[in-house]
């Protein structure tokens, strides 16, 4: 990790007419590092991440990447600036193969007498080499359709989407074990450690404290729409961050 944020938040809030559902936040990510962040529902967590995202924009505060200030008028800019997200419906069309979800949109061609077709052959050898170098997933096979797949391997179709462009540096993880069984938690935890060890900062907004403590560096949490506070996992307990989330008394880190 580090020893300056690779993205930083300053002074967040946000208000939908009269309701403001983030309150002057601070939030910083480092490359190398996994950032979760936690709260009840309606502590403003979502709308943070699509701030940063470029999904919504802020009413007051700034964004700045490498130091530099960020606007951002769509999650499009966000991608260009190397921000991404896999949030917790995955996006992808359960129809079409692996390959051709992680090029959907972006599909590569090649031209046979001046016609350009769909160049299918390197698309999946590109997605094969993606998901194996990567992630270090390897699937049985890349023909099938992806609802076939479980949901660790779908996940990681999803995340390899995001990855397969080389510029991308901030990656944003919404809920990635919900509703998954524990092999496949597992699994996906582990891509999580891989992606950190490729030097992205990942920020990983899960329910799951134990998933947290597993994976993440650091702990911000949200409680009414503020940051209440940002504790190491090394130097902190479950009990703790447990303690912020419902409003246990505990010095303010924000």
């Amino acid at each position: 990790m580090t020893d300056h944020p690779l993205v930083q938040m300053r002074g967040i809030t946000k208000r939908f007419g009269g309701v403001t559902a983030l309150q002057d936040v601070n939030l910083e990510a480092y490359a190398g590092e996994v950032l979760a962040i936690v709260g009840d529902n309606g502590a403003g967590k979502s709308t943070l991440i699509k701030i940063l995202t470029g999904v919504y924009q802020p009413s007051e505060g700034e964004i700045f990447l490498d130091g530099q200030p960020l606007e951002m008028a769509s999650h499009s800019d966000a991608i260009a600036q190397g921000i991404d997200a896999v949030y917790q419906t995955l996006a992808l069309a359960d129809h079409l193969t692996p390959a051709a979800n992680m090029f959907l949109g972006t599909e590569l061609t090649r031209k046979v007498a001046g016609i350009e077709f769909l160049d299918n052959r390197r698309m999946k050898s590109e997605a094969a080499r993606v998901l194996d170098e990567r992630l270090g997933v390897r699937l049985r096979s890349m023909d099938v359709t992806t609802d076939s797949l479980s949901g660790g391997q779908r996940q990681a179709v999803a995340i390899a989407r995001a990855v397969y462009h080389e510029d991308l540096r901030v990656l944003v993880m919404d809920e990635p074990t919900a509703a998954l069984g524990p092999q496949e938690t597992a699994r996906t935890l582990k891509l999580i450690k891989a992606l950190r060890e490729q030097g992205l900062a990942v920020i990983l907004i899960s329910h799951s404290l134990d998933d947290v403590f597993e994976v993440a560096d650091r702990v911000h949490v949200q409680r009414r729409g503020r940051r209440v506070g940002v504790v190491e996992t090394a130097n902190s307990t479950v009990q703790e961050v447990l303690g912020l989330i419902v409003g246990a008394p505990a010095n303010d880190a924000a």
